[in-house]
């Protein structure tokens, strides 16, 4: 866990590594942020590749519903679950080394929301999702930065999506693969991360090639560098990540799914939820995920339009 000092009474980090769901609900009447203050909160980690975007965070506001607050934050500071891995998304980002500052968009957006809200993050990393998932269950985090999924519904509520992900994969050297279509056949052998809204929709579909899941993305990484695993399946960006990181590899023009990326909150948690929601809605219109994009390098992926009200 990273406690950010860039936020409101953050203190100084004390690294730990952690071990480490289409359901959208209105913003709660009044839960809408307010009273937006005139200071700029910035980040003050050295070497943080994402400092721009925290640098350009928007005015802190405070919640009209203090309850509302003490429901989305029980211990007092706003605990960010980010997945992360060795290629980043919008919604996945990065570690330099075990016990560091996770870096990237869902990062930079939860930096953001606790400077909005007037509280201290935490971000705390998780290399895979059913740790994540686990820990959502248990109430060990407030707020996470994931792709929609029917399953994930059992541990999260969703608030409004901040972006429309593109699915595809990524296939190694000399594996005459053109299309998703073409993918699809015996003797290929597919890579997934366990618990990803790609196994779950490719186990359905796949029909003659094999699907072999693992923990994490680093262990996809490997595969195919090796040469175990032909193909992987996943995000746009997150394979492009990869694709530099695997010589000879290429990510697939075409795509098998496009799914919203979300905010979302520990699941029954009503009134956190709102809060959470507002927070996004307004960090659309202002340009937070915008600045969080660009600082990530995906300056071509468009924010989603505002939630229908």
């Amino acid at each position: 866990m990273y406690r950010d000092p860039s936020t409101p009474n953050g203190s100084a980090p004390t690294p730990r590594v952690a071990s480490g769901p289409r359901r959208t609900l209105l913003l709660g009447a009044g839960l809408a942020l307010a009273g937006c203050a005139s200071g700029r909160t910035g980040s003050s980690a050295p070497g943080a590749a994402s400092a721009a975007a925290s640098a350009s965070a928007p005015p802190r506001a405070r919640v009209a519903d203090p309850a509302a607050l003490r429901e989305l934050a029980p211990t007092g500071r706003l605990r960010a679950a980010i997945a992360v891995g060795p290629s980043g998304s919008t919604f996945r980002g990065t570690v330099d080394a075990p016990g560091g500052r996770p870096k990237g968009v869902p990062a930079d957006l939860a930096v953001a929301f606790g400077a909005r809200i007037g509280l201290p993050v935490d971000l705390v990393p998780y290399g895979n999702y059913p740790d994540l998932l686990d820990a959502g269950a248990r109430g060990d985090w407030d707020v996470t930065f994931l792709p929609y999924d029917d399953a994930r519904t059992r541990v999260i509520d969703y608030g409004p999506s901040y972006y429309d992900q593109s699915y595809t994969y990524l296939v190694r050297a000399s594996v005459p693969i053109a299309r998703v279509a073409d993918l699809d056949r015996a003797g290929i052998r597919l890579a997934v991360a366990d618990g990803s809204v790609t196994a779950r929709n490719r186990e359905g579909v796949i029909k003659a090639a094999t699907i072999v899941r693992f923990r994490t993305l680093d262990q996809i990484r490997e595969q195919l560098r090796t040469g175990t695993v032909d193909a992987a399946g996943a995000g746009r960006e997150t394979l492009l990540g990869l694709a530099a990181q695997v010589p000879g590899s290429k990510v697939l023009d075409d795509a098998f799914l496009v799914e919203r990326v979300a905010i979302g909150v520990p699941r029954g948690r009503r009134a956190a939820l709102g809060v959470a929601a507002a927070f996004i809605e307004e960090a659309k219109r202002d340009g937070t995920v915008r600045r969080a994009f660009d600082a990530a390098g995906y300056k071509d992926a468009m924010v989603a339009a505002a939630a229908a009200r």
